[in-house]
This record gives structure tokens, C-alpha cells and sequence, in this order.
């Protein structure tokens, strides 16, 4: 905690530079960038949910500057662009199809996209830095076309940006470093402007000594990567999100037909292990682990002719011919086993919902399923060990943490994105919560990814005043955080959420005002 000032808000020295966030989610790009000195200069989201959460939490409503939060507004109304200026631009942007011209006419190409948006402000702004967040498929196969012309656009403009894509996660990431417990692959695309727009001392010295040599910004260069921030160590939700010693956690109750999916599944590793154990006492080996490929007890049948059909049905996916022949062979084994079991077991699991008769075991040697985290996903029971977890996506893959005996907590789902306990969820539904949550970016992986992206391009930010503005303040609170801003930004939001309550004692007071007999 810290001292309030008069208004309410916590004291703060000057901002060492101005940002802006677009398509703004519930703030997860603002909390680091506060976190680093920064000031947001203008912020825009059109989905009202996030924008009362973002309120709440930042002190402002991020509605850019019309009244819906529709960026389209700021960037395509008159030919003019209305957003502030600004050093740093940040934004996780939808992905969607570009137009396909022989030509590839670079940013022509991308009307009618937001990305247009974003690019129109970048053009007419030439903010010094750019940081695009996305999903891992826009540098897939499929978004080929979208990846060069996004490449291609920011190239023309005049800055500095890897064609190579950085696929970047907190599981990556030591916690010392920021980094979370979470699978959640997404592609970075940092940008760096090469002409400076305030050219600094340095920039005038090498001018004049005829040693000033700026890249052209279409020479490629690397890609920001993670790999000296990598762990040592095995990571451990108990130790390093942390969980919630309590199984009373309210909201996070696991449903009574949810436990008997469970401890269903949890008699098959059972039996299954007992028959890999005389296995293995019959051939005088030790016994195998669990078999990792995925279970399918709805295909399981001693009928051949059923067989032959479900294979030639599956004719060309090589895949899943191998994990029919797979759970063939299983089933086979079970039942020379212990026939009678292996019968009741198949008839009780028959009356399941079809994703639960499916099974997939990746906790390696762990005692039991209630030992490990447990996703009940509509490919089926998904079961890891207690060492991190995977993306959040939505409410109803919420992941059971089998220990505690219920579902993963909201708390602790923002602990995983790297947001402060102190986060104000506006009061909404535990639904809208988990879907912010899902959409939003990691804290840790931004960090990491502006401090990779200032130190790569040093070269070109000290050849301008801003440029040194933004390395200096990225650069020393990196420094002296080791990367971990979990503190800051507990601060941040803490004067965010101040600056909240004193507009509403503002708005109140004038109301009052209004109402008052004269």
C-alpha cells in the first residue's frame, strides 16, 4: 500500500512516455505499460462488459474518443485520424481475411479489416514502438496471404519487424522473469519505427561525422525470443501461481455427474495398471506407463466387422486409423485380463455422454486421476500432472484441480494472466469474467516481449528523443524487477481503481448538484 493524495489517487512521478491500447479487452497491455511508467493517452473497446471492467480497474472507460468504443469512428471519419499522439501503440487484434489482388498491394489490401485501423493511426501517428498480439494460427498455413501483407504494410511504413513470427508463452517464462503457468501460444509482432520523428543528439553526431547508417526497414531481422528466460525447474501450480490451499472457494463446486465421470475413469487407470504390471511379470520387463494416445471407449467392440467398417470409414486420416487400431488392441488386452470387469466397466461408461467416454492420460506416473488437473473438453477427460495448465478458453473447460476437489477459481485464472488479486471484476457474471479472462493477454509475455523488442532495436530508439524515453523506462524497470511486475501492477491497479471511485464521487457530487433546490 502507499500514500493516497487529496484526490484519492496514489502520487506518481511524470510519465516517461504516452501509449495507446486498441481493441483494449479489460486492460491487459495497460497494466504492464503502467507498470513500465507509461501513460494511456487513449483506449478503445467496443464491448460494453470489458469496458466497464477496464473502467473499473484504469479509471476511464475505453471508448476512444466517440461514445460506443468503435475504432472505426477515430480512423475512418472524414480521412482524418483522431487519436492522440502517442510513442507506444499496442493492440490485440482480431484476425480476419484480408482481399486477395495479384498485385499484393500491401495495406490496400487489408480494407475493410480492423487492421486497416490500426494502420491508419501507425501511418499518420509514427508512434516509435508497435506491438501486435494475435492468435498462433495468423502465422499458420492458413493466414499465409494475412501474414505477408501485415509484414509488408508495417514495412512500407517505414519500421523495423521480423517476417519470422515469435511465438511467445508464459509456460516459457521463469516466474522470477513474469512468466506463469500457462500454455497460451500467441504470435507477437514488434515494431520499430527507423526514421526517428525527434532526432536525438546522437542521431545530429553521426549525421554530421557521415557515420549515420539506418537499416532499410524491408532487411529482415529476428524475431524477439525467450530463450535465455526459460525455467530451470519443473514448474508447480501450488508453488508458483499459486493455488488457493482451500477446497471452499465459492464458485468453483464441481457437479456430482462430474465425479462420477471422474472416479469412472479413475477405476480404468486402476485396472489398467494392474494388467500393464502382469504384463510385464510375464515377459520379465518393467511395466509400460499408461498409454498416452487418446482412450475411446465408445469405439471399443470385439464385433471384426464393425471394425473393418469404422477403418474404412476413417480411409485417409492416417491419424485416426493408428488410434483405432491403438484402442483395439487395448480393448483386446482388458478384456483377456479380466473379461467380467472390463464388461461392467464398458456397459456403466455406454450410459455417458459421448465426450465422457473418451480418455486422455498425460500424468505420466501420478497416482491417481484426483491427483492431477482434470478438463473435461468436448474431446473428452483430459487428465495432466500438477505442473501447469493449459490456455483458458472458456467456463466450460474450466479445469478441475482434482487435490482441492474443485474447479480452477477466478482468482487464480487471473493470477495465471498475470493480474493482481486486487481486480475488479465490475460485479459481472463468473461466465463474462472466465470469457475476459480467455480473450486477454498475459502481463509476463508482454513485458518480456517490449523489453526483447527494445533491446533488439536499441540501435534505432537511441537515434531518437522519445526512442530513449521508452528504452530508459522499459529497460531499468526490467532491471530492477528481474521482469516480474506482478508488484507494479498491483499498484497500477490500485490508482487505476482510485481514480475510478474519485469519478464516481465526481459524477455523484454533480448530480446532487443538479438536484438541489435553489
Amino acid at each position: 500500500m502507499f500514500d493516497l493524495d487529496s484526490d484519492g489517487v496514489a502520487p506518481v512521478s511524470a510519465p516517461a512516455f504516452r501509449y495507446i491500447d486498441l481493441f483494449a479487452g479489460i486492460g491487459g497491455f495497460h497494466a504492464v505499460l503502467d507498470a513500465l511508467g507509461g501513460e494511456c493517452v487513449y483506449s478503445v473497446e467496443i464491448d460494453p462488459a470489458a469496458q466497464l471492467v477496464y473502467e473499473a480497474n484504469w479509471g476511464a472507460k475505453p471508448l476512444g474518443r466517440n461514445e460506443v468504443g468503435d475504432i472505426t469512428k477515430d480512423t475512418q471519419v472524414d480521412g482524418s485520424v483522431n487519436v492522440p499522439e502517442h510513442d507506444v501503440l499496442v493492440a490485440g487484434f482480431p484476425c480476419q481475411p484480408f482481399s486477395k489482388s495479384g498485385a499484393q498491394r500491401g495495406m490496400d489490401e487489408t480494407r475493410g479489416t480492423l487492421f486497416f485501423d490500426i494502420m491508419r493511426i501507425i501511418e499518420d501517428l509514427r508512434p516509435t514502438l508497435v506491438l501486435l498480439e494475435n492468435v498462433r494460427n495468423l502465422a499458420g498455413p492458413r493466414h499465409v496471404h494475412e501474414w505477408e501483407i501485415i509484414i509488408k504494410s508495417l514495412r512500407q511504413a517505414g519500421y523495423r519487424v521480423s517476417h519470422t513470427a515469435a511465438v511467445l508463452s508464459p509456460v516459457n517464462i521463469a516466474p522470477e522473469h513474469g512468466g506463469h503457468p500457462q500454455t497460451r501460444d500467441r504470435v507477437f509482432i514488434a515494431a520499430t519505427r527507423v526514421e526517428p520523428k525527434r532526432p536525438s543528439a546522437l542521431y545530429g553526431e553521426r549525421l554530421e561525422a557521415g557515420t549515420l547508417d539506418l537499416p532499410d526497414p524491408f532487411e529482415d531481422v529476428a524475431p524477439i525470443s525467450f530463450g535465455d528466460l526459460k525455467m530451470t525447474r519443473e514448474w508447480s501450480l501450488e508453488r508458483d501461481l499459486p493455488l488457493i490451499d482451500s477446497k471452499d472457494v465459492p464458485g468453483t463446486r464441481v457437479a456430482p455427474d462430474e465425479w462420477i465421470w471422474i472416479d469412472h475413469w479413475d477405476a480404468w487407470v486402476s485396472k489398467a495398471r494392474e494388467m500393464l504390471t502382469a504384463e510385464a511379470d510375464r515377459g520379465g520387463h518393467v511395466a509400460k506407463e499408461l498409454p498416452g494416445f487418446p482412450i475411446w471407449a465408445n469405439v471399443w467392440t470385439a464385433d471384426d466387422r464393425e471394425r473393418r467398417r469404422a477403418l474404412a470409414q476413417a480411409s485417409g486420416m492416417n491419424w485416426k486409423i493408428s488410434h483405432l487400431a491403438k484402442n483395439y488392441d487395448l480393448y483386446d488386452r482388458l478384456r483377456a485380463f479380466d473379461d467380467g470387469w472390463t464388461a461392467r466397466w464398458l456397459d456403466r461408461t455406454r450410459t455417458f455422454p459421448e465426450s465422457r467416454q473418451k480418455f486422455e492420460w498425460q500424468a505420466q506416473a501420478a497416482p491417481s486421476v484426483r491427483d492431477c488437473v482434470i478438463s473435461l473438453r468436448p474431446s473428452g477427460l483430459r487428465v495432466k500432472r500438477l505442473t501447469h495448465l493449459p490456455a483458458l478458453v472458456a467456463i466450460s473447460q474450466t479445469p478441475i484441480i482434482g487435490p482441492l476437489e474443485r474447479r480452477l477459481s477466478l482468482v487464480e485464472g487471473a493470477r495465471l494472466q498475470g493480474l493482481p488479486d486486487n481486480f475488479s471484476w465490475a460485479e459481472q457474471k463468473s461466465a463474462a469474467t472466465w470469457k475476459q479472462l480467455g480473450n486477454g493477454v498475459n502481463t509476463g509475455v508482454v513485458a518480456q516481449a517490449l523489453a526483447k523488442q527494445v533491446e533488439r532495436d536499441r540501435d534505432l530508439l537511441e537515434l531518437d528523443l522519445d526512442g530513449q524515453a521508452v528504452l530508459t523506462a522499459i529497460s531499468k524497470t526490467m532491471a530492477d524487477t528481474g521482469g516480474d511486475l506482478r508488484g507494479r501492477i498491483a499498484q497500477a491497479v490500485e490508482r487505476g481503481q482510485a481514480r475510478a471511485a474519485a469519478s464516481r464521487r465526481e459524477l455523484l457530487s454533480g448530480r446532487l448538484d443538479e438536484n438541489a433546490i435553489p
